[in-house]
């Protein structure tokens, strides 16, 4: 296996709605800054890969509109996945690995503010028996995390928990959303928007995008001083039919983690893509983080969730860390569908 590293990451401040830029013009400046940030000049970076959602977009193959801001010149090589940002970023990966090229420029964007992103996510479920009712997402997790707190003895005051310590950690991320000092007592004395979940259990709706440059071995280490090694990287996915899964776990994260080498050492950051205040409990348990673990320091997708962009942000925030000395090993976890449905989990080292 090659040695393949971040060695930057770059990032739009996630925001409630953009209404001044389209997505050509958000991801323009983040693409500059990662690819600055690399040190790696941008001839010289063999592979482009892209996530984002036409859906959301309103149109298709919008991914090819938004190449304008990667520039005509020189030419590239590119691919897209209508996928979170992370698994362009697996794919770069999987691409490096053939020896094809060395370096990789990933990117992902995500304008929510288009329309009602709880409805559009309906279209994602099955088109036979689920997506027909047409459920919306909050009322999926809601069904999740009812689930969950009946499965484990858990409380809507953990649920609080979880939100009040993510707003607080956001207040030092200038990219976040949503920030503050919130009480847990006050949280639970709000109406519930689906039964268990109140606004502070599901994310905010959120404009942004973000940039993760790659490079391989001896480019890695010249472009960085302390580049964040992918030391593993998995990503596996549950039925899609919700009635055949056990919602109070995430089996699928379990393994993802398993192969990525999760257990392997002792880990200092763990940066979880967790939408919902029980989904970053599920992916503790199913990640098997200690109690000293650092979770979600930028506050999370609960303080910022830009879709198809979250996941990757994810990424980044974990190797930012490895990468500016904070931490010596960080995991990295991504979602996408419903009730954390498919999973992707990435171990970053420094060494």
């Amino acid at each position: 296996m090659r040695e393949v590293a971040v060695v930057s990451f770059a990032q739009s401040p996630s925001v409630r709605r953009e209404i001044d830029l389209n997505e050509v013009e958000m991801l323009m400046p983040i693409l500059r800054q990662a690819v600055e940030r690399s040190g790696i000049a941008k001839r010289e970076i063999g592979f482009t890969v892209s996530g984002s959602c036409d859906y959301l977009a309103g149109q298709p193959f919008s991914f090819v509109s938004a190449l304008d801001a990667v520039g005509a010149w020189p030419p590239i090589v590119e691919s897209h996945l209508e996928m979170d940002g992370a698994w362009a970023l697996y794919e770069a990966w999987v691409k490096i690995q053939t020896g094809e090229v060395d370096s990789a420029l990933v990117y992902a964007f995500g304008k929510s503010s288009m329309g009602d992103l709880p409805e559009v996510l309906t279209l994602q479920l099955d088109p036979y028996y689920l997506a027909p009712l047409w459920p919306d997402a909050i009322s999926l997790a809601a069904l999740q995390a009812r689930a969950f707190l009946e499965a484990t003895g858990r409380t809507e005051g953990d649920l609080a928990a979880v939100a009040v310590r993510s707003r607080r950690d956001a207040r030092a991320n200038p990219m976040a959303q949503v920030k503050g000092d919130f009480d847990a007592a006050k949280l639970l004395a709000e109406p519930y928007l689906v039964s268990p979940l109140r606004k502070h259990d599901c994310p905010p709706i959120s404009d942004g995008c973000a940039a993760v440059v790659l490079a391989a071995g001896d480019l890695a280490r010249r472009a960085a001083k302390r580049p964040a090694w992918i030391r593993g990287i998995d990503h596996r996915v549950e039925p899609h039919a919700l009635g055949v899964r056990d919602l109070a776990r995430s089996p699928s994260t379990e393994e993802a983690g398993r192969r990525a080498g999760v257990g392997r050492g002792k880990v200092d950051v763990a940066e979880l893509h967790a939408p919902f205040t029980h989904q970053e409990l599920i992916l503790c348990d199913a990640l098997g983080l200690a109690d000293d673990v650092t979770v979600s320091p930028s506050g999370g997708a609960l303080a910022a969730n830009p879709m198809m962009v979250a996941g990757l942000i994810r990424i980044g925030e974990a190797a930012s860390r490895v990468l500016d000395g904070e931490a010596e090993r960080a995991v990295a976890h991504a979602t996408s569908g419903p009730c954390l449905q498919q999973n992707l989990v990435c171990v970053l080292e420094a060494k």
